[in-house]
């Protein structure tokens, strides 16, 4: 059962080839994620990731692992405080921070972090509902 207090952690980056995909996927080919000459160009100075797609990795964290298969992704809160770029590596930082036992929900604070910085790129709440583990 998740209390409050409880983490977990994940390392993970993203290609080019990814970012790509997520492109194709979900129809946002804005040139700022594909285009290294138009990226060139704006304040940010190459290709940054789709902000969603960045903080997808939450999704795939609290349905697998943290609390794990059966969750239901509620909500999620997030503000996108710095870009992120492929080929860094970050983690993604959870933390319980609320239960609400007799609903069977949770609050998780969520947190992407430059692994070489240690600068906050991503941070949130997601809210979930588990009915065996919460």
């Amino acid at each position: 059962m998740l209390q409050v207090g409880d983490t977990y952690s994940e390392k993970f980056s993203y290609t080019q080839e990814q970012v790509q995909a997520f492109a194709e996927l979900s129809g946002d080919k804005n040139p700022l994620h594909l285009d290294a000459e138009y990226a060139a160009t704006t304040m940010f100075k190459k290709p940054i990731i789709h902000g969603i797609l960045g903080a997808s990795i939450m999704s795939k964290i609290l349905g697998m692992h943290f609390p794990g298969e059966g969750t239901v992704y509620l909500r999620q809160e997030i503000d996108f405080k710095r870009p992120m770029y492929v080929e860094v590596q970050y983690e993604a930082q959870l933390k319980v921070i609320e239960i609400n036992s007799d609903k069977h929900t949770a609050v998780v604070e969520t947190k992407i972090v430059d692994k070489e910085t240690g600068k906050v790129n991503v941070l949130g709440n997601a809210h979930v509902m588990h009915k065996d583990k919460i």
